[in-house]
């Protein structure tokens, strides 16, 4: 199947063969379904903390992380280009459409229409205006002639704010009165200040980004940094990584072999936000806060924010610090057998662990190994906001491939819809995924787990794509907070709607969560 400058491709990518062929064998049997038992909600594998709850847990924050690395990481590699796509259309209509046809008729709020009407509140206004000043154009006036297609290619074309090139991170997607319109970026870099920021005073942010935009990244950093270190009193540590050749996906044709570029070299695609278990596994901290880029919102807004994620970061370490006791406890050749059913209750109360149906009837020493396994995991505090339409994955009980009943987060591609019963599970489900975890990726000894042994590889997903005007076919790996966190110990907390306000197209940035 491959050649010898197939196989040195492979190689240099960092790849093994094999993996390469067990790729190309997904194509060929496609990835299971995951079979949903319940919906996970109030009571039944979501936890909602009471206000006192919230209050007791989040005072105790800056104790808990005394002595603790802490680090918020935020992929931010995506390209904001689907943000545009209403204006990009609309460029298509203006270039085919006579001139006397209202273009402008449908005022929805995701319409052009109302992206016009609206123009002076974005955050991105005055830099816009500036640019086109320079070529001696004003904008109100373009708007108001209706001359639309200038305005909206000095906003997306590389000759003027270049848009639709950029990552959402370097867009500016706040206004504020006292300065300059703040970016995605400046955003983190102001949560990071707040409760990410260890005892020293170092708050510790990580971007995932694109090797193309690393440079923007930096210096826009190199820009802003002093400006907030000096405002919140912190020393900022930033660093970037880049998605790794390694976890990148060969791509197949529809009858499911590789796709070959017209020199006849294979192609291979990037694996999705998947592959990020790769970069967050070269991570040293204690605690990692994990959060989209585009899931944002002004100052105003932000307390409840704090005050949620300082709280689960408390709960996390509580929790941490009860399962490290246990496991310490099981290495004593002398424990006692009420101990081991103490343990045994406190996995399936608090941590979501379904034990084996025979695990009362087991030896002693099973059990051990058996509780030993199961606690020897890396945790993870999953926010969930209720469920109001917004499209995505949401938290269920499942059932493995290996038959372990566990809590995971599903997206709907990988539920079964034409099987009636998974589909009425999931129409049952309350609450929704915004991507908003506190993970603890060391084990009760010190030490980093290995998260690449947690992914369950049977979680993957096909798409249908195209190259060069050709049809093919690109596998992703397990969803960062799907397949590839599997294994993890899992618990959900429900947390404010207010917490989850993602930029999904450009008009999000008009909703009043966005606005000053």
């Amino acid at each position: 199947m491959f050649s010898t400058n197939d196989i040195a491709l492979i190689k240099l990518k960092g790849i093994n063969p094999l993996v390469v062929e067990k790729q190309i064998e997904n194509f060929k049997n496609g990835f299971p379904f995951m079979q949903l038992l319940a919906p996970a909600t109030i009571q039944h594998g979501i936890r909602r903390l009471t206000e006192d709850e919230v209050n007791a847990y989040s005072q105790n924050y800056e104790s808990i992380i005394k002595g603790r690395e802490v680090l918020k990481f935020v992929p931010a590699s995506g390209a904001a280009s689907r943000m545009f796509k209403s204006l990009f259309e609309f460029i298509d209509e203006i270039s085919a459409s006579p001139k006397d046809v209202d273009l402008l008729k449908d005022k929805g709020f995701n319409s052009p229409a109302y992206f016009f009407d609206n123009i002076k509140e974005f955050a991105f206004y005055e830099e816009l205006k500036e640019a086109l000043e320079k070529d001696g154009l004003q904008l109100d006036e373009l708007v108001m002639s209706g001359k639309f297609l200038e305005v909206l290619k000095k906003l997306l074309d590389s000759d003027g704010l270049n848009y639709a090139n950029l990552p959402k991170a370097l867009l500016r997607f706040h206004r504020y009165s006292d300065e300059s319109g703040r970016t995605a970026l400046e955003e983190h870099l102001v949560e990071a200040a707040n409760y990410a920021c260890n005892d020293q005073g170092m708050a510790s942010v990580h971007f995932t980004v694109s090797p193309e935009h690393v440079d923007d990244f930096k210096k826009l950093v190199d820009k802003v940094q002093a400006v907030y270190e000096e405002r919140f009193g912190v020393r900022y540590e930033i660093e970037y990584s880049i998605q790794k050749p390694s976890t990148d996906t060969i791509a197949v044709d529809l009858n499911n072999n590789p796709f070959r570029e017209t020199d006849g070299s294979l192609l291979f695609r990037p694996g999705g936000h998947g592959a990020l278990i790769e970069n967050l596994n070269d991570l040293n901290a204690d605690i990692v806060f994990i959060k989209n880029i585009d899931n944002i919102v002004p100052d105003r807004l932000k307390e409840t924010t704090y005050l949620y994620k300082k709280a689960i970061v408390s709960m996390l370490v509580e929790l941490q610090t009860e399962v490290f006791g246990m496991l310490q406890a099981l290495e004593n050749p002398d424990i006692r057998k009420e101990r081991i059913y103490d343990f045994s209750v406190f996995c399936n109360e608090m941590l979501n662990i379904r034990l084996p149906d025979n695990f009362k009837q087991l030896k002693d020493e099973e059990q051990i190994e058996i509780l030993k396994k199961v606690l020897n995991r890396p945790i993870r505090i999953c926010g969930m906001v209720k469920n109001e339409g917004e499209p995505g994955g949401g938290p269920f009980w499942v059932k493995d491939v290996e038959g372990k009943i566990l809590l995971q987060i599903v997206e709907s591609s990988q539920i079964n819809l034409a099987d009636e019963s998974q589909l009425k599970i999931m129409q049952a489900s309350t609450h929704f995924n915004p991507v908003d975890l506190v993970c603890g990726l060391k084990n009760y000894r010190g030490h980093n787990f290995n998260l690449p042994d947690f992914v369950d590889p049977s979680t993957g997903f096909i798409a249908e794509k195209s190259k060069d005007g050709r049809k093919l076919k690109a596998q992703e790996l397990p969803g960062l907070w799907n397949g590839a966190m599997a294994d993890w110990i899992t618990i959900f907390v429900e947390t404010p709607i207010i917490t989850f306000n993602p930029v999904k197209v450009i008009n999000d940035l008009l909703r009043k969560e966005h606005l000053m």
